[in-house]
């Protein structure tokens, strides 16, 4: 890693996905920050200021994560798989392998701070009347391999705290991540890759489903990036939720697209969901449906009073930017982020 003078040399893991291109940006451009290594399995035709690129996979064994992790005074953990759903061993060996590796290697080398993305899915059921704070607990909806991975690894940082408490850590949960950038992926990702994004034109869309429980909140990808940066600037341990203001439901997206809510059962939505993701057809599972009904809403509380995060956008403002992405097809200049119009 080639640093500039004096000031911090920070590593960050998935930093050419949705999350990584932002903390990358943001941490290239704090004047605190000497240097960035990012660390990716494909390297990206991107150079931001004071950032180099290394080829790891996560995956493999034989990556020497504490040789990269060397003189860093923090690792951004953020690197994650969400396919194949139909393999949930796949994802296990990338998501909560992979990030075993990496702690270990964060204490090899004797890393001072470690922040790694948790998420909102990493928490159990909980109320959409009022929200929650970090002590909620985080056990995950087990059907989801996504929630499960994320529960599985509060626990594994739970033993890494009690063995290794010379290593700052800090627990991410930030709401669903959005931007205009990441469109393409998180269409690819979760609805497939022949979706055709212009169908997300509001005047394509008559009516909305209102389904029971479907309240969730959602952030910026760039507001969650700030709040890494300065968890990497800052003293801070512990867990932090990360939402913007205002929730999301049936009633605000009808609002936001000018359609109107139309109350679907649970039930008649998962067969739906269930039905296309058996026949190879969308590759979001039902079972992480059943999830996002259950996930709790959180409070920030904590993140304002001790990072000093505000969040600059509201959900309403995301959703808007991250459609008017899906329409146009937009991307960014990495492997994952790659941007496609299909329709």
């Amino acid at each position: 890693m080639v640093s500039s003078g004096t000031g911090m040399r920070i590593v960050v893991t998935g930093a050419t996905g949705n999350v990584g291109t932002s903390v990358v940006r943001l941490l290239s451009e704090d004047p605190e920050v000497a240097s960035v290594l990012g660390l990716a399995r494909r390297l990206p035709d991107w150079s931001p200021p004071k950032t180099d690129w290394s080829a790891v996979d996560l995956a493999s064994e034989e990556s020497d994560l504490a040789e990269q992790f060397q003189g860093a005074d923090a690792v951004v953990h953020l690197a994650w798989a969400f396919q194949p759903t139909h393999d949930p061993a796949a994802t296990w060996r990338t998501n909560v392998l992979g990030s075993m590796r990496v702690f270990e290697a964060v204490a090899a080398a004797g890393v001072p701070a470690l922040v790694h993305a948790s998420s909102v899915g990493a928490y159990s059921p909980g109320p959409k009347d009022r929200a929650v704070d970090e002590s909620w607990p985080t056990h995950g909806w087990p059907d989801a391999a996504y929630c499960r991975e994320k529960a599985y690894l509060e626990r594994a940082l739970d033993t890494f705290e009690r063995d290794h408490p010379e290593t700052r850590v800090v627990r991410m949960r930030p709401a669903f991540l959005f931007k205009r950038e990441s469109a393409s992926e998180q269409r690819r990702i979760f609805g497939g890759r022949f979706l055709p994004g212009p169908l997300a034109r509001p005047e394509l869309l008559p009516f909305l489903p209102d389904i029971p429980g479907l309240r969730v909140q959602a952030l910026h990808t760039d507001d969650a990036a700030n709040a890494y940066r300065l968890a990497v600037r800052s003293d801070a341990r512990g867990a932090f939720n990360l939402a913007a203001e205002q929730s999301v439901d049936a009633q605000v997206l009808g609002e936001m697209l000018g359609a109107r809510p139309v109350r679907l059962p649970r039930t008649a939505a998962r067969s739906a969901i269930a039905a296309a993701w058996g026949l190879h057809l969308l590759p979001a599972s039902p079972h992480l449906f059943d999830a996002v009904l259950r996930l709790p809403l959180m409070d920030c509380t904590r993140a304002r009073a001790e990072l000093g995060w505000r969040p600059e956008h509201t959900a309403t403002e995301v959703l808007e930017e991250f459609l008017k992405g899906l329409q146009q097809g937009a991307g960014a200049r990495t492997e994952p982020m790659r941007g496609r119009k299909v329709g």
